[in-house]
């Protein structure tokens, strides 16, 4: 989201950062209601919510990290899985705000933890390096551009990126038709990554694929999850 302020929301207080950017309304997530995001997501011919909470799950536990950013936060899906003992420090960064304040609804009481409503395809993303960066079903939507730029801005030396890519299927590419007409205004923008040349890309910014993981899911798709470690 392109914001002439940007809102940064930490605990229970908001603290307000001025970037030089424009609002553009043309964005189809500023458009989608939550719910219709969440119920497409879980309906029986997707069922990507659970798989999705289920690879965060690992990322965590590959990396036992003191702090974590999840790009594309949404409604703050598997923040659940975060064990506080480990991550002290908790950053949900997504596109809308009013997805950030059903995270400060839902999450608010989570200690370390800081919303920030930006668009990780612009060109000024300022926020903390982390050691965990978690990027699920982004860059089909955003490119290998900037977003990429950003992500890997975001990952501290030494730091882990988790990303989760759809892998191709015979059946059905793209966006899942559902009773949630929402959520086809993203069909135009969805290109699926292929995974060969994402690893190269990232090879040459320095990052290697430590561990993978795949899940199947309904109508013939999967999803691949990719961790890399960022060189020192």
């Amino acid at each position: 989201m392109r914001l002439s302020r940007g809102d940064v929301c930490m605990g229970f207080r908001r603290h307000y950062v001025p970037v030089r950017l424009e609002l553009d309304m043309s964005n189809p997530w500023l458009s989608i209601p939550l719910e219709d995001y969440e119920g497409h997501m879980g309906t029986a011919g997707v069922r990507q919510l659970t798989v999705l909470a289920e690879l965060f799950q690992y990322a965590l536990d590959c990396c036992h990290p003191a702090s974590v950013a999840v790009l594309g936060v949404a409604g703050g899906n598997g923040l659940e899985r975060i064990d506080s003992a480990t991550t002290k420090r908790i950053v949900g960064v997504d596109i809308n705000q009013s997805y950030l304040d059903e995270v400060q609804r839902r999450f608010g009481t989570l200690a370390g933890l800081e919303l920030h409503c930006l668009d990780v395809a612009e060109r000024e993303f300022s926020v903390a390096p982390v050691a965990l960066v978690h990027a699920a079903l982004i860059f089909e939507h955003v490119g290998l551009g900037r977003a990429l730029e950003n992500a890997g801005s975001l990952v501290a030396h030494g730091g882990r990126l988790s990303v989760v890519l759809q892998l191709p299927s015979e059946e059905e590419q793209g966006v899942a038709s559902t009773n949630y007409p929402s959520m086809q205004k993203l069909k135009q923008d969805f290109v699926l990554i292929d995974i060969t040349e994402f690893q190269r890309v990232l090879e040459q910014k320095g990052f290697q694929l430590v561990e993978q993981e795949t899940r199947s899911l309904p109508a013939g798709k999967a999803l691949w999850l990719g961790v890399f470690a960022k060189g020192t």
